[in-house]
């Protein structure tokens, strides 16, 4: 079984800055012929405010002639609480009266895959534990089905056992609270995006993958990560095993946020000199 994961396209009708490469990963995807696409989130730029930029995505989400399942990222539905969009009651009601869900269980082919919202986690209110006991059930009952977890974040960025990575992973506790789950059940793939790095990797018997996004790389404003920079997808092939490939995707354009962030984030101009502020103070801080 071929699944397709996209991640961070980050389209907008009001700035399309990365909506070009729409047309070449769409080409990609059905020359693909997948069973399945899984977008892991930031569908949009700023959909955490804006209707039209979720309902823009999604029209063009639907092109697809595969079925797609979709979680939703930080630029769909905030973030932690005190940066500039936390998730809140009224950005998960958008996200989910436009496109559904903001998780999903899908059995195929001997597989359980799961996708939860990876932006509910470290807030540590009633939403949270009850995805976490959502999870822990989709666990528990898949019947033998091997499982394949999707998240916008990833668990971690350098090390399982790092401190508080803030706007990148997941906080200890939860990231703890996470491996258990997963030491308890049959866990090959753990696959993620909002990195805008690409990269494989392994924690004891889960392969660890980082989709790339489909929209822009980052140069200097943020520090260096494991994996490479590129524009492209992941094609997962689920059998016995699940053999995943990062893919550039040939035909889209490789954006660097660095030259085009105070148009896509325009609050974000430094005061300092250039780079003054990093991407990920950019985006916490930005104000439309």
């Amino acid at each position: 079984m071929k699944v397709i994961q996209i991640t961070d396209t980050h389209f907008s009708p009001e700035k399309p800055h990365f909506n070009g490469n729409w047309e070449p990963l769409l080409t990609w995807i059905e020359d693909q012929k997948a069973d399945l696409i899984i977008h892991t989130g930031d569908l949009s730029v700023d959909g955490a405010d804006k209707d039209h930029d979720i309902t823009f995505s999604m029209d063009l989400m639907r092109q697809a002639t595969a079925p797609m399942l979709i979680i939703p990222g930080n630029h769909d539905v905030g973030h932690l609480p005190g940066s500039h969009q936390p998730v809140n009651a009224e950005r998960l009601k958008r996200w989910r009266d436009l496109t559904g869900s903001d998780r999903f269980i899908e059995d195929a082919n001997g597989w359980r895959f799961v996708g939860l919202n990876a932006l509910l986690v470290g807030h540590e209110d009633e939403e949270e534990e009850a995805q976490f006991e959502w999870l822990r059930t989709a666990f528990e009952e898949r019947n033998g089905r091997r499982l394949a977890l999707f998240s916008h974040k990833p668990l971690f960025v350098d090390d399982p056992e790092e401190g508080d990575t803030g706007y990148w992973g997941f906080r200890p506790a939860q990231r703890q609270r996470f491996f258990d789950l997963m030491a308890e059940h049959d866990v090959p793939l753990f696959a993620s995006g909002h990195l805008h790095w690409a990269w494989k990797g392994r924690f004891k018997d889960t392969s660890i993958v980082w989709g790339p996004s489909a929209a822009f790389i980052i140069d200097t404003l943020e520090r260096e990560m494991p994996g490479e920079r590129l524009i492209g997808a992941v094609v997962h092939e689920f059998g016995d095993e699940v053999q995943s490939e990062i893919v550039a995707v040939p035909g889209t354009t490789a954006h660097y946020i660095d030259d085009v962030i105070h148009e896509v984030y325009p609050a974000s101009a430094p005061k300092g000199g250039p780079a003054a502020k990093s991407h990920r103070r950019a985006q916490e801080e930005a104000a439309e």
